[in-house]
């Protein structure tokens, strides 16, 4: 498994562990966030403790190709001074050294490719990071933005059921019905008074008639 697997296995299960006690999302967006971080804290020290070793093995392999050179340095003053048998196991020596530098330089290389893979998980999951980081200010505003739009309607629910609105609107009902009562009054009154204006103008169109018959009688 490697460092972004396992480091995934463990932000979910502290995330799934939220889930199941139902905390507010809000809370569970900045846990993910901080258990990321976390994740790249050990991730980064993993990273220098590999680079750490390839420096070790790399003086491994640089002491033993000097202890080697120190070997075939005896083994030439030992043929000089005539001591074949001296030579020879300094020879002997100079392999084993040899033998042991290629053995660290062979560990170097898989330490040296391990700690490419480490540093390449550790960028992803740096990129991961960030992307997290931009998506959870994005997540926060519009977890905001619900939290309003619910707040808002919820207050619309109970204005819409609220006594007091209930009576104004009754008492506007109230007010209205009386206006048209009012109107309506005014408008019988004024027919009414047009009769009446009529009934007048009638009686005076009698008299006048009856003024001018006692008139051709000679009555007045």
């Amino acid at each position: 498994m490697n460092l972004l697997d396992r480091i995934s296995r463990l932000i979910r299960a502290n995330l799934n562990d939220l889930l199941r006690r139902a905390e507010d999302p809000e809370k569970i967006i900045e846990q993910a966030v901080l258990d990321m971080k976390e994740a790249l804290k050990e991730a980064r020290e993993q990273v220098a403790a590999a680079m750490a070793e390839a420096k070790r093995l790399e003086r491994e392999v640089e002491s033993h190709l000097k202890e080697a050179a120190l070997w075939e340095e005896k083994a030439k003053e030992a043929l000089k001074a005539g001591r074949e048998d001296l030579a020879k196991e300094a020879l002997r020596r100079r392999k084993r050294a040899l033998d042991l530098a290629e053995g660290f330089k062979a560990q170097l290389e898989e330490q040296k490719g391990l700690t490419d893979r480490l540093m390449t998980q550790l960028k992803a999951l740096e990129a991961k990071i960030d992307e997290a980081e931009a998506r959870k200010k994005l997540l926060l505003a519009r977890k905001k933005g619900v939290e309003a739009a619910e707040a808002v309607r919820r207050m619309e629910s109970r204005l819409e059921r609220h006594p007091a609105l209930e009576a104004f609107e009754e008492m506007e009902a109230r007010i209205l019905a009386m206006e048209d009562r009012h109107e309506a009054l005014k408008e019988l009154d004024g027919q009414d008074l047009d009769k009446e204006l009529s009934a007048l103008s009638a009686d005076k169109e009698v008299e006048e008639e009856l003024l001018r018959l006692k008139r051709e009688l000679g009555q007045v």
